[in-house]
């Protein structure tokens, strides 16, 4: 018989979370999660998760009946949404112009699909004239494109203009919000999305594993029409949806501390106002933008397209990006992280969502990188990134809370 292991106390450090994700959490937050459990069956259960259908009904702006939270990250949304739409043999397009749209086709293709790819380049969105072309090319089916690239930090900004292409083309469309949903502006029955999907770590300022994803009807229809089951049995809408429809049937084991954190961040969210949460993160982001730019270091957006909850930093000439990070975590406690795939080394990657989008972070954040940044030798002026950082919230801002 193996020893017991010799495990110490949980004493986690305390960071503050800049990065792609997770977010900061609130403490109403992670204060329900330490309230009892109760059965995934039990009375007091469906009524949170009618609470949450109805909470994420308000976040995505939609009426849909299928709207639910997956059991699973950001990444079994993506999955749920892909399994359930596509069938074998049907033409899928893709986004190339960043991490997260490859990693659609590689779970569309997973699912049967034949992949096509729209371009743009990374940190650049697509193109409506594109996607035209791409569906004039290959005639999908199913048309994938991200609302908010977590590897770019661009917004799609276009979204009725590609909704209108796909559906003039008799497709259905999936929009990826993983790190925009809650943090900016997104209308799904507004815009017409047919299926939404996004993460609970981020703009929500829960923990990951309980995901938002939302179905029209029309998406359903084509759900319930497949001629082959869903390659998923864990994924599968139809079986899931006997858990968080009507039925309240038994399907999997629920993760309930998970939901009641989930519930707890609608709540906030509700009480803060949707569009005034929107307006919060394009303000402390945007006080963030302003700092580095006085700085001297600027974004890697054009404005256009900027996604306040996602600031994708240039690395200054003759700067280890790596090193940076490294300081800003050790020395001040400061969690960001470098860029993906054509940005590797380029960027980096600075979140300002959910309950990490507070003034005192960003000041903290434009400090502390202004100090790191000039020790490491970069032609950088830490003192006018501040001012600026501090102009833009405003003299009240630091006594703000959420």
């Amino acid at each position: 018989m193996n020893d017991a292991p010799e495990l110490g106390e949980l004493v986690p450090p305390d960071r503050t979370l800049m990065g792609p994700g997770p977010s900061d959490v609130h403490p109403r937050v992670l204060r329900s999660m330490a309230t009892p459990l109760v059965g995934y069956l039990d009375d007091y259960c469906v009524e949170i998760m009618n609470d949450i259908q109805e909470g994420l009904r308000y976040l995505f702006e939609t009426d849909n009946e299928h709207t639910l939270a997956v059991s699973g990250t950001g990444s079994a949304a993506m999955e749920t949404a892909f399994a359930n739409l596509v069938e074998p043999g049907e033409t899928v397009l893709v986004p190339d112009n960043g991490y997260f749209g490859a990693r659609m086709g590689e779970i569309a293709e997973r699912a049967g699909g034949e992949i096509h790819t729209v371009s743009a380049p990374w940190g650049e969105p697509l193109d409506p004239a594109d996607v035209e072309a791409a569906f004039d090319e290959h005639s999908p089916t199913v048309f994938g494109f991200v609302h908010g690239e977590t590897s770019t930090g661009v917004r799609q900004t276009n979204v009725p203009e590609l909704t209108e292409i796909a559906h003039a083309n008799d497709a259905y469309t999936i929009a990826d919000t993983v790190a925009s949903l809650g943090g900016v502006e997104f209308r799904t029955d507004g815009w017409d999305v047919d299926v939404v999907y996004s993460g609970s770590q981020k703009c929500l300022s829960a923990p990951p594993g309980a995901s938002p994803i939302t179905f029209t009807d029309r998406a359903m229809e084509k759900v319930h029409a497949r001629e082959e089951p869903v390659r998923s049995w864990y994924l599968d809408l139809e079986g899931v949806w006997e858990y968080w429809g009507d039925e309240r049937n038994y399907h999997h084991t629920a993760p309930v501390s998970t939901l009641y954190a989930l519930r707890e961040a609608l709540r906030l969210l509700a009480e803060e106002g949707l569009e005034a949460t929107w307006d919060r993160h394009e303000r402390v982001a945007g006080a963030l933008a302003s700092g580095v730019d006085a700085m001297g270091v600027g974004l890697n957006v054009a404005e256009e397209h900027w996604l306040p909850t996602l600031n994708p930093v240039r690395v200054p000439n003759g700067i280890d990006e790596g090193e940076v990070i490294d300081r800003l975590v050790d020395e001040h406690g400061i969690e960001i992280v470098g860029g993906l795939g054509a940005l590797d080394g380029e960027i980096f990657r600075v979140g300002c969502m959910g309950h990490s989008a507070r003034p005192a972070n960003v000041t903290q954040f434009i400090a502390a990188f202004g100090s790191v940044l000039a020790e490491e030798g970069a032609d950088v002026d830490p003192e006018a990134g501040a001012g600026a950082a501090a102009s833009a919230l405003g003299p009240d801002a630091l006594e703000e809370t959420i």
